[in-house]
């Protein structure tokens, strides 16, 4: 019961401030054209600066483990490519499958992550680690995937100089590039500029939130029911139960498979929601998608905290 209430404690707030984007937006408190700018401003300043910063925190000389770090980018890799594979051979609805790959696989590491191993440990363990292994392909295989599987773009896909410059221009990947080179550099950032920057990137989860419960639209969302239901599963079931039996069997313990079911099991991260409408697509199923995955975490997390410890790994 207690490893119930604190994954509620962790995911329901989560869903209930979507609820409330939607009942504000139902008001006229929060008009299309406010999810607009708030989906800009996002997708451009507020998650590029949070990703800088959970970036620069890396420790890069003292805390880096390349074991752990290359389980998780190999994880990572793995999982994008195959669910994007079986996606382009098994899903009939070729213009969702952008989105659906993006929902499977992008976990709410920089955002709900910390937040859930800093309740369990009182620090942030194993996920500054994490998320440099997972993030960064989080972001450039969305960013790709996007492009490649734009519904604009069903007969036409873009050329590897599009590709290219989508990648290098992407402002998510300028913030993660920025803060990996800041993080290696013997400086930190002044008080006042990191109280400012700290600011605007608390801005992020919030407003996404808001944008995808005021902009969510009941009758479409059901018509994609079963693919949001097969996103869901995958992320909050599939890939824990493929990758934590392979970190056991590499001798991952307590603070480090926290971490990886974070990075594996966690629910679909807003931000997901903001990069797919600022990339052409519908957002439908990436909304229904974090949703699901937000209320099914609550149980899932419990259930994976409540086995691992139960073995004696915790």
């Amino acid at each position: 019961m207690e490893n119930l209430i604190f994954s509620l404690d962790a995911t329901l707030p989560v869903f209930l401030v979507m609820v409330a984007g939607g009942i504000l937006g139902r008001l006229d408190f929060l008009p299309k054209e406010f999810c607009k700018a708030c989906d800009k401003l996002t997708f451009k300043i507020t998650l590029p600066i949070m990703l800088f910063l959970d970036m620069a925190d890396v420790d890069m000389v003292h805390d880096f483990q390349p074991k752990f770090v290359l389980f998780c980018a190999g994880a990572t890799l793995i999982s994008i490519l195959v669910i994007w594979g079986l996606a382009r051979v098994l899903m009939r609805d070729k213009s969702i499958i952008g989105e659906f790959v993006q929902a499977s696989y992008r976990s709410s590491a920089a955002v709900l992550g910390v937040a859930f191993i800093q309740n369990i440990y009182g620090e942030a363990g194993m996920a500054p680690l994490m998320i440099l292994g997972s993030v960064p392909l989080f972001n450039i295989f969305a960013v790709l995937i996007l492009m490649i599987e734009s519904p604009g773009e069903q007969h036409r896909a873009p050329t590897v100089k599009q590709l290219l410059y989508g990648v290098i221009t992407n402002p998510i990947l300028l913030g993660i590039l920025a803060g990996t080179v800041f993080s290696l550099l013997p400086v930190e950032l002044p008080a006042i500029a990191n109280k400012t920057l700290d600011s605007l990137a608390s801005l992020t989860t919030p407003l996404a939130l808001l944008s995808i419960g005021a902009s969510f639209e009941g009758p479409k969302a059901l018509k994609k029911a079963g693919p949001t239901l097969v996103a869901a599963l995958i992320k909050t079931v599939g890939l824990a139960a493929i990758f934590i039996p392979c970190a056991l069997a590499l001798g991952f313990r307590e603070k480090e498979l926290i971490a990886l079911l974070i990075m594996l099991g966690s629910p679909t991260t807003p931000s997901s929601y903001v990069m797919a409408k600022n990339m052409g697509h519908e957002g439908v199923l990436t909304a229904s998608a974090i949703a699901a995955t937000t209320l099914l975490s609550a149980l899932t997390l419990t259930g994976w905290i409540f086995i691992l410890h139960s073995g004696g790994w915790l």
